[in-house]
């Protein structure tokens, strides 16, 4: 059955763009460490949804789950990484930040209103998460519940929410957090007035291997679907 579901799955590319690669001051390593590891295993469900969204660009780079005017250093076109970490050797110009929000920023969030159309009921914005919280966050240091779903101040209907979060609970046999590290970020709310949304976010401690994950998560959104009417 294909599921009434958009997946997208912002944070788990890795590819500095060229235009801006010979500033680029950040290892690989740094840069997997700021990226949603192991998401793009986890949520590789192109062939079971509706439909599904995701880019190879590294969220160091250009955020696609910031506010398009969020110039904070862990902003949409970011200064420091989550751990502190500066990204450019030198400053971004502003020609040189807008070229990069006009080429990678703006047609996904294009792609994701065209997709909230027939067929699909439910977007899911998917990420992995630190085991512990790094420096630049809401919760610096402290360890992270094993799956967190949030609805960005609904976003979604709240029994939406709480059915969701039953399903994977029974899923990964384990507690699920509602908004707690994380309350939804930008793509949930910008994009709830075409469709409900909720943020999924799944820690990256080694509790389960990357399959395991991706197949619990599947076994939770089919148990969700079938109880949709």
């Amino acid at each position: 059955m294909t599921l009434p579901i958009l997946i997208s799955v912002p944070h788990a590319g890795s590819r500095v763009p060229p235009e801006v690669a010979p500033q680029c001051a950040l290892s690989e390593k740094d840069i997997r460490e700021d990226a949603d590891g192991g998401a793009a295993e986890i949520y590789d469900l192109d062939s079971e949804v509706a439909a599904f969204l995701t880019t190879d660009v590294a969220r160091a780079i250009v955020d696609l789950n910031r506010a398009e005017n969020d110039r904070r250093p862990d902003g949409v076109v970011k200064t420091h990484t989550c751990w502190n970490v500066p990204v450019y050797r030198t400053p971004l110009t502003e020609p040189a930040i807008e070229a990069l929000l006009a080429r990678y920023y703006r047609p996904y969030h294009r792609r994701l209103r065209e997709l909230a159309g027939a067929g699909v009921r439910l977007g899911v914005d998917c990420h992995t998460m630190a085991a512990l919280g790094p420096p630049i966050g809401p919760d610096p240091n402290l360890e992270r519940p094993w799956v967190c779903l949030s609805d960005g101040e609904a976003a979604c209907p709240t029994e939406w929410l709480t059915s969701l979060a039953a399903c994977l609970e029974r899923a990964f046999d384990h507690p699920v957090s509602i908004n707690v590290p994380f309350s939804g970020g930008h793509i949930i709310r910008s994009h709830a007035a075409e469709l409900p949304w909720v943020q999924l976010e799944l820690s990256r401690a080694p509790f389960m291997t990357l399959a395991e994950k991706r197949s619990r998560v599947l076994t939770a959104l089919n148990a969700w679907c079938e109880r949709l009417t």
